[in-house]
């Protein structure tokens, strides 16, 4: 068993994990939407893409581009979600948790995709 290949399906697991928790639940309520679970997603998430940075095939590079799109979506509903909370006169209101689900969801999929990926190449591989 080669322990890089199970810490790097690790981390793209459990970051696809971290952010369905998050997802799941009525999308404009925010009781439904722990912001500890999205930071967590986030830092799997980062801690994902870094161990994706070695690989130069081109599945590698389709890795880390899903990857670098999750880290993006995840980060953009983060700042959505510190805008209204912190700085919006509304507050976090259904509509802004719903931009914030969506923008999770979109990570979700890029790590769906990553999952698929890593699915695809574990079974092409010859022992």
């Amino acid at each position: 068993m080669n322990l890089e290949k199970v810490i790097f399906g690790f981390f793209i697991v459990l970051a696809a994990t971290l952010n369905f928790g998050f997802f799941i639940g009525d999308i404009d309520n925010p009781a439904h939407h722990d912001i500890y679970e999205l930071f967590a997603a986030i830092v799997v998430s980062l801690i994902a893409t870094v161990l994706k940075f070695g690989d130069r095939t081109q599945i590698g590079a389709v890795h880390l581009s899903t990857s670098l799109v999750a880290d993006l979506q995840l980060i953009a509903a983060a700042m959505v979600w510190g805008y209204a909370a912190h700085i919006s006169a509304a507050g976090l209101t259904p509509e802004m948790t719903a931009k914030v689900v969506s923008l999770s969801g979109g990570a979700l999929l890029a790590n769906g995709i990553s999952v698929i990926i890593l699915i695809a190449e574990t079974i092409m591989q010859r022992r």
